[in-house]
């Protein structure tokens, strides 16, 4: 059997799979071999059920089997590995948000990208560990145990969905889902060396996902190449009538739809944002950035500046809607419905204070009261009403820069990977890696970060690549353009 099964892309493994080179319990097996390896130094799980994954695995060489006898079509992601953040439903499987208000809950219920994964024939592997029901870039919000980077064990691996990136660049998932609220799949990815796609807002049913903040949350996928993210984004995005914000749009063939693309020769307008390379831009993700850009100039692409001259609002009307939403979601979480109960209570009222303040942590707690801060009398209008009129003001400064180019193309994160414990103790230098991908989120737009380089000291560079509402297809060529002429996402870590 190949020894190294778990760092092969799904788009081999589906070949392999389907010519019979190997089974998917073999791969299942190699992943787990791997995970339990590595698992110790990496710490990307919350919780794992190796025998369950297996009789998955079985199940899927049955149905391969019984498929081949009948003629029927197999998905590309039969008997394919792909962790899920533990902030999405999986039946029967602990769900817990990296919290201690949920250490012990168990979900009942499949979420809608779970049931569609399942459809597909994928094999849903562990909980991944992230921040505290998302909230947070570094995965040391984690009432679990911090996870590491796998390029650098001293690192953290971004977040929120820290797990979700450090699995796949570990070999301990073929792929995964995570979800996105500011940048928490899209900054992870260009932290680890993977693919992080965050689709537009609509493009993807949010049922079954512990909400953040609702009119920014967005789940999707990590990869290790374009192709991987199209494929997982296939299966998992279409409507949801169980998710009012879900919408009816027909979900297209994404890898075909980059294939004719290429055919067509078509050269991509690339606008360059000029507030996105400023002050805070580190050196050397900087150079890599700009070394992505005359690629794709090279490419015959036209590269031009726009200008998103609101974005010096994004920061702070983001962490003013999102904190808002944060806290009208967790108010759900009283001690008398589910989740963790304070044994010390001495009636209703204490024990909802009480379970409250031993269930959460600082971050979680930090950003509910200041989200309750900005929902409360005299100053709603000051605070959330004027970051929504910011929020418009975004959207129309995108909408305004794509009369002129097809996607926009920036740095992820401002820096590399940091060390652990390094902005632990300062909320706003934490909050501000996120300044290059909450505008995305807060425009509701489609966006993709893929490997571009490392740091003289051996760390992943990131580019993001923005694309127009819905234009996924589009936004997914352009990425696999340059990822075609680098190898950047081979080098893999050395654990």
């Amino acid at each position: 059997m190949p020894q190294e099964l778990f760092n092969k892309p799904v788009t081999e493994l589906s070949g392999m799979l389907a010519r019979g080179e190997v089974s998917a319990v073999e791969l299942m097996r190699s992943v787990a071999e791997r995970t339990r390896k590595v698992e110790p130094k990496v710490h990307a799980f919350n919780s794992l059920d190796e025998e369950d994954a297996l009789a998955q695995a079985a199940a899927s060489d049955a149905r391969r089997a019984a498929a081949k006898a009948s003629g029927a079509e197999v998905h590309a992601l039969e008997g394919i590995p792909i962790g899920i953040k533990d902030v999405i439903s999986v039946a029967g499987q602990p769900l817990t948000a990296s919290s201690r208000m949920l250490a012990t809950f168990v979900s009942p219920y499949d979420a809608t990208v779970t049931t569609k994964l399942k459809a597909a024939g994928a094999i849903c592997w562990g909980r991944l560990n992230l921040d505290e029901f998302a909230m947070g870039s570094s995965t040391e919000n984690s009432a679990f145990g911090v996870t590491s980077n796998p390029y650098d064990l001293e690192r953290v691996p971004g977040g929120s969905s820290g797990g979700s990136a450090a699995s796949v660049a570990a070999g301990e998932a073929i792929a995964s889902l995570g979800s996105d609220t500011g940048g928490s799949i899209r900054q992870p990815a260009a932290l680890c060396n993977i693919v992080g796609l965050k689709p537009s807002y609509g493009r993807v049913s949010r049922y079954g996902l512990i909400a953040f903040a609702s009119s920014l949350d967005q789940i999707g996928p990590f990869a290790r190449s374009v192709d991987d993210a199209a494929t997982v984004l296939g299966a998992i995005s279409g409507h949801d009538r169980r998710d009012s914000t879900s919408l009816r749009m027909e979900v297209p063939d994404y890898r075909r739809g980059m294939d004719e693309l290429r055919k067509s020769g078509r050269k991509w307008r690339l606008g360059i944002p000029k507030e996105y390379f400023g002050e805070g831009l580190d050196p050397e993700v900087g150079a890599a950035v700009q070394a992505a850009i005359a690629e794709y100039t090279k490419l015959g692409c036209e590269v031009r500046e726009v200008s998103l001259p609101h974005t010096k609002y994004a920061v702070g009307a983001y962490y003013i809607i999102a904190t808002a939403e944060c806290s009208s979601n967790l108010a759900r979480f009283d001690g008398v419905r589910y989740g963790h109960r304070s044994k010390d209570a001495t009636d209703a009222l204490d024990l909802y204070f009480k379970s409250r303040a031993e269930g959460f942590g600082p971050e979680v707690k930090r950003r509910i009261i200041l989200g309750t801060y900005v929902l409360s009398s005299g100053y709603y209008d000051a605070y959330y009403l004027r970051a929504q009129k910011v929020r418009t003001l975004i959207r129309r400064d995108f909408l305004e820069a794509y009369k002129q180019v097809d996607a926009i193309v920036t740095p992820t994160s401002p820096t590399p990977a940091f060390r652990k414990g390094e902005k632990a103790a300062n909320p706003l230098a934490m909050y501000l890696n996120d300044i290059y991908t909450i505008g995305v989120n807060l425009a509701g737009l489609p966006g993709i970060s893929i490997p571009c380089g490392f740091t003289g000291g051996g760390l992943p560079i990131g580019l993001q690549i923005i694309g127009q509402p819905f234009k996924e297809t589009e936004l997914l060529a352009v990425a696999r353009s340059y990822e075609e002429r680098n190898d950047w996402r081979n080098r893999f870590p050395t654990l």
